[in-house]
């Protein structure tokens, strides 16, 4: 099988009628030649994030906010995305799959890192030599496990030699584990990429000022089409209320992560706009199915008939994001929708407690992390299952500690979510329900089947597109049914916007990319 696609470049970003923005210089435009309109070129975008980056080393990125400030930005990977998540060329022109072990990428010649250093085939094995490394210690090296070695075939081919099939290659290196670093940066030291970013991407890092700002330059020698603007400038603003303020007065160009709660604010607004894209991810209820009395499928099963989701989408979630019965949203590659979800049925809730012993229901508690949604999420479910009996203590943990609480298995019931960082199922189904992932790596239900996990090895190495599709239809089948966790919605990623600002998007991982 072979794949060539064209060469991949960046449109222009033209970022229009902005007036008082900062940064911004006034020109005249005409329009159709006939009337001139003010038109604002914006010489530094600033972007409101809530939450600072963590440790910026792509081989040691923990979360996909991180991963936001330097991914497509700074960093770039062999294979990219378009806005439909289609595969497009990158760092890498044209690949071919040879067999079922081998893939040869045909490399562009005319990149080179932020440092100066070349970008070629060497380049690459280093990179992922250097991931693979138990030295590195990277907690990301998992991603490509099934990576055995990369082969310098010539300056300009690298091949990918694999130890096992794995049909979701291309979905791992366009994410941002699949970023290409500088060797010169890690081989000769006296950089710390835990704190600086040096890649090949349209942005070099300048600075950042860790619960301030990270400020990055535009690429004068970039291979693409550089960006139309010369500082992207990111501030750490976590209450969510001042960052829509930002932009609604100027001192922002773009806020991330915006609540629901605000959603109407900013739809009502003359000067701002809501920047929304269907995401990868779905947020669920979680048990520890290794915790009484959810070791029982007929607790679990409960209280997915006893938990109402169309209420509780539109009055937590404002009708942002839509049900789901998998734990894979349907842009997902592997989503099955021929699933028949838990009916709401409070008569049958009560029925299977019964069944399981617990005729007048039982005490628990139910984890979440500060988040305002979550939050009311949280009351709600609280509310809902007093009607089987069942009462809920609420535990609101600030987000480290509320990962570290789940990762050590110590939550009973615990609101989650995954983000799929790739598009395919795979993604999900070996982090979040093979047992090898159980805990910190994302299995925080502590789930364990030897036929779900035979099933997920199964389908990352069939080359059949057909077969695949079917065992992750069956995957999804057994974990509805098993319900180690009960899926809400699917993830919708909302930001804001100015008004003109109309082509920077979001991916479904909720990266921006500004064209």
């Amino acid at each position: 099988m072979s794949i060539v696609q064209k060469p991949y470049k960046l449109i222009v970003l033209l970022l229009v009628l902005m007036f008082g923005l900062v940064g911004c210089s006034t020109t005249k435009e005409n329009v159709d030649g006939k009337e001139k309109v003010e038109k604002e070129e914006i010489n530094e975008l600033i972007v409101a994030r809530k939450a600072d980056a963590g440790n910026i080393d792509p081989h040691f990125i923990s979360s996909n906010p991180t991963a936001n400030y330097v991914y497509g930005k700074v960093y770039e990977s062999l294979v990219s995305r378009d806005k439909d998540s289609n595969y497009i060329p990158a760092l890498a022109e044209e690949w071919s799959q040879i067999d079922d072990l081998t893939w040869e990428f045909k490399l562009r010649k005319d990149v080179k890192f932020h440092d100066g250093s070349d970008f070629n085939a060497e380049a690459v094995k280093q990179v992922f030599d250097r991931l693979l490394d138990e030295k590195t210690a990277s907690p990301r090296a998992v991603v490509f496990s099934m990576l055995k070695e990369v082969e310098v075939k010539d300056d300009y081919t690298a091949v990918l030699h694999l130890n096992n099939p794995f049909s979701a290659l291309l979905s791992v290196l366009a994410s941002s584990e699949g970023s290409i670093i500088s060797p010169k940066a890690f081989n000769e030291g006296g950089v710390d990429l835990s704190i600086n970013a040096v890649g090949t991407g349209p942005f070099k890092f300048e600075s950042w000022k860790p619960g301030q700002e990270m400020i990055l330059l535009r690429n004068e020698e970039y291979w693409g089409t550089k960006p139309s603007f010369e500082k992207l400038t990111y501030k750490v603003v976590p209450e969510e209320s001042t960052r829509v303020a930002m932009v609604e007065t100027g001192e922002a160009h773009v806020a991330d992560q915006l609540p629901v709660t605000e959603l109407n604010r900013v739809e009502g607004s003359s000067s701002m706009s809501v920047l929304r894209t269907e995401g990868f991810g779905v947020e669920y209820i979680g048990f520890n199915v290794e915790k009484e009395p959810f070791t029982d499928v007929k607790v679990r099963q409960a209280i997915a008939h006893a938990i109402e989701k169309d209420a509780i989408i539109k009055g937590v979630y404002n009708s942002v994001g839509s049900r789901v019965a998998s734990a894979l949203a349907p842009k997902v590659v592997g989503f099955h929708d021929g699933l028949k979800d838990f009916p709401y049925d409070v008569n049958q809730a009560k029925n299977l407690l019964k069944e399981a012993g617990f005729p007048n229901g039982f005490k628990t508690t139910i984890v979440t992390d500060d988040r305002k949604e979550r939050i009311n999420l949280a009351e709600v479910i609280q509310s809902q299952l007093k009607g089987i009996g069942v009462e809920v203590e609420i535990q609101v943990l600030e987000y480290g500690v509320y990962i570290e609480t789940l990762s050590e298995g110590k939550s009973e019931m615990y609101i989650g979510g995954w983000g799929n960082a790739t598009g395919d199922a795979d993604y999900n189904q070996y982090n979040v329900f093979h047992s090898s992932s159980a805990g910190p790596v994302g299995n925080f239900s502590f789930y364990k089947n030897p036929v779900v996990d035979k099933l997920i090895e199964d389908a990352r190495k069939e080359p059949n597109e057909e077969k695949r599709m079917e065992l992750y239809a069956e995957l999804q089948e057994i974990e509805l049914e098993e319900a180690p966790l009960i899926p809400i919605r699917t993830l919708e990623h909302l930001s804001v916007t100015a008004k003109g600002i109309d082509q920077v998007w979001m991916n479904p991982v909720g990266f921006f990319f500004f064209e």
